[in-house]
């Protein structure tokens, strides 16, 4: 779960929320008059599995409380006091309730801590033939209890795969997992800082968002000229050793074709460490970009593999200034720790209902096309531009193998994000068209174009290689409270929306 990400220079700010480990606070509820001999058993063993996650665990040492657990008032306090002095550390908690567990205890301590971030609440099972009155756990009750009181108190909570797991075992170790991403993703979005450079591309009325709907989720936008980026990459040195480590960096990120000059590689270079060093001054997560036409017209190159490297090191760059697409990229990212790609839904392939071509210029990060990629020039832009000033596409054919596809949107009437998400493979069929291609097959890809037309999103769709989508959801509709359709799995059954605090 640990992410390092290197960075150009030293000394430069290195704060997005993606390369910081993952951190919860560890909570074992018992209820005093069931056996307390499990809370030890319990705790060792999730903290054991934290540790071989890689994900750091915040406890009060074993002595602090009677059998290590949280089962009174006064051990309520005791651990809210412990929480909030980490507050800026802790991305979510996780309560086990290796018995019945006191949930006046648990519910105090959530309430008083106010954390506000994602929980899960496992609960141990009992053996058959271990139901005795010194044995019994009741664990599969005393949960109902506690989510009891999360409702009462309008607290949302992620669930375990079962009702009922062992601390100990493969499925709660896949539980953890999912949930230490859960809450990277939470964390991330949740005070994300996009960057805009350059003005909307002036074709692209689909690219409007609305700042003021971002920011009321916590997320900012940091905007900037075209023409200051430009005259900053203009004014470097040829000589600039920073410089020629970032030629360097692109003659070796891909093949670049024998036609391709020194010069041209230089003004490449000269951009992306612009970017770069702006991007990390600024502290954004992730960007969009002014991709065309301003860019080859007044300073000779195409940005493409720029935003495919920042990519690549999870710092996701999107194409036209779509910030919505950039901000959907970072999701992905945070979900699924690898770097995902901005697309076109493009093409219909051939007569097959379930399968689509989504496409795009030149901005796949590498590991997201499976391959080395080639770095040449556009190829529709080249042609009207001039290929001389449109060197910086990255293109390849994305490799077979299962994706995740995402997207966010600024609805103004509705006041609101919203979004969708689903999952498909990625196919080996051939296709002949250039740039950045990957043939999908996507279950049900009618019904999910008829949401998109009829839902006002736009045709830019953000993509990641893996299925994630569980993740995703869990992160949107649980905690950020986003509308948002799931092609694959049907919402959860739900008799009145809570009115959740979160």
């Amino acid at each position: 779960m640990t992410l390092t990400i290197r960075t150009e220079e030293p000394g430069l700010p290195v704060a997005p929320s993606i390369r910081r480990a993952v951190t919860l606070g560890v909570v074992i509820g018992s209820r005093a008059f069931f056996s307390g001999a499990p809370c030890r058993q319990v705790r060792d063993e999730v903290l054991g599995q934290l540790e071989r996650l890689g994900v750091r665990a915040l406890t009060l040492p074993f002595e602090a409380t009677v059998n290590g657990a949280v089962q009174s008032i006064p051990d309520a306090q005791l651990y809210a006091d412990f929480f909030k002095q980490h507050r800026d550390e802790i991305d979510g908690l996780v309560i086990c309730l290796p018995n019945f567990g006191d949930e006046i205890a648990v519910i105090e301590l959530v309430n008083r801590a106010k954390l506000n971030v994602p929980i899960l609440l496992q609960a141990s099972n009992d053996e058959n033939d271990k139901v005795s009155v010194k044995e019994r756990r009741d664990a599969f009750c005393g949960k109902i209890s506690v989510t009891n009181n999360f409702w009462q108190y309008g607290i949302p909570f992620s669930e375990t795969t079962f009702h009922t797991v062992d601390a100990g075992g493969p499925e709660f170790a896949a539980d953890l997992d999912r949930f230490a991403r859960v809450c990277r993703t939470v964390r991330g979005l949740r005070g994300a800082r996009l960057g805009a450079i350059g003005a909307r591309t002036g074709a692209f009325q689909t690219m409007r968002y609305s700042e003021k709907l971002l920011q009321d989720s916590g997320i900012t936008v940091v905007t900037v000229d075209l023409s200051e980026m430009m005259g900053a990459a203009g004014r470097l040195s040829d000589g600039d050793p920073n410089l020629l480590a970032k030629m360097a960096r692109i003659e070796a990120y891909g093949r670049i074709p024998a036609h391709i000059t020194r010069d041209q590689i230089l003004r490449q270079a000269k951009w992306s460490l612009t970017v770069d060093r702006w991007i990390l001054e600024n502290g954004c997560d992730a960007s969009a970009i002014q991709c065309w036409r301003s860019l080859q017209d007044n300073f000779g190159c195409a940005t493409c593999v720029t935003m495919s490297m920042m990519g690549e090191e999870l710092m996701p760059s999107a194409c036209e200034v779509d910030i919505m697409g950039a901000l959907s990229m970072y999701a992905l990212a945070l979900a699924s720790g690898a770097p995902p790609a901005i697309l076109d839904w493009n093409n219909n392939f051939a007569r097959e209902p379930d399968m689509c071509v989504a496409t795009h210029c030149g901005n796949f990060p590498k590991k997201f096309i499976g391959d080395t990629p080639e770095i040449g020039e556009l190829d529709i832009l080249g042609e009207t531009l001039g290929r001389e000033k449109c060197f910086g596409a990255v293109k390849g054919k994305v490799k077979a193998g299962p994706m995740t596809y995402f997207r966010l949107s600024s609805d103004d009437r509705a006041g609101t994000l919203k979004a969708y998400v689903g999952e498909g493979e990625f196919t080996d069929d051939p296709y002949p068209m250039d740039g950045g291609i990957a043939v999908c097959r996507v279950p049900r890809l009618r019904n999910l174009m008829r949401f998109v037309t009829q839902n006002g999103f736009e045709h830019h769709v953000a993509m990641v290689r893996g299925h994630h989508a569980a993740i995703v959801n869990e992160a949107v509709t649980r905690y950020l409270g986003w509308p948002l359709y799931d092609h694959d799995t049907p919402p959860e059954p739900m008799l009145v929306p809570p009115a959740r605090r979160f």
